[in-house]
């Protein structure tokens, strides 16, 4: 009875191991982000932002528009260069796709649908 303690025990202890690895390994995979069209929760994801950086960075894009280049985040207040340097290969700098407006023209196969349906 005794052996079969100090197994079970074993065993449990070997499978909590296992899973604080396999968290621990995933906590740090992040992909590449974004930083133009990343929400708070994304950002938060580089190492050093939180939700009071992300929200930063969110603002300084809607008020400034899209980035330019990576280097372009250390522009954003209190995220400085060390914030920088411990992300540059997690930074992606893309210019967001945009909605076509009112007075934009409108492209032609969607002048055909328009009119088939009409």
């Amino acid at each position: 009875m005794l052996n079969y303690s100090k197994i079970v025990v074993a065993v449990l202890v070997a499978v909590f191991i296992g899973m604080v690895c396999v968290m621990g390994a995933n906590a740090g995979d992040a992909g590449p982000i974004n930083i133009n069209t990343a929400s708070a929760e994304e950002l938060t994801q580089l190492k050093g932002v939180g939700e009071n950086h992300a929200a930063k960075i969110i603002e300084f894009r809607e008020k400034n528009g899209p980035f330019k280049k990576p280097e372009d985040l250390t522009l954003v207040p209190r995220i400085g260069q060390k914030t920088f340097e411990k992300n540059k290969d997690l930074i992606l700098v893309e210019t967001p796709k945009q909605q076509p407006t009112k007075n934009q023209p409108i492209k032609n196969q969607q002048i055909k649908n328009q009119k088939i349906k009409e």
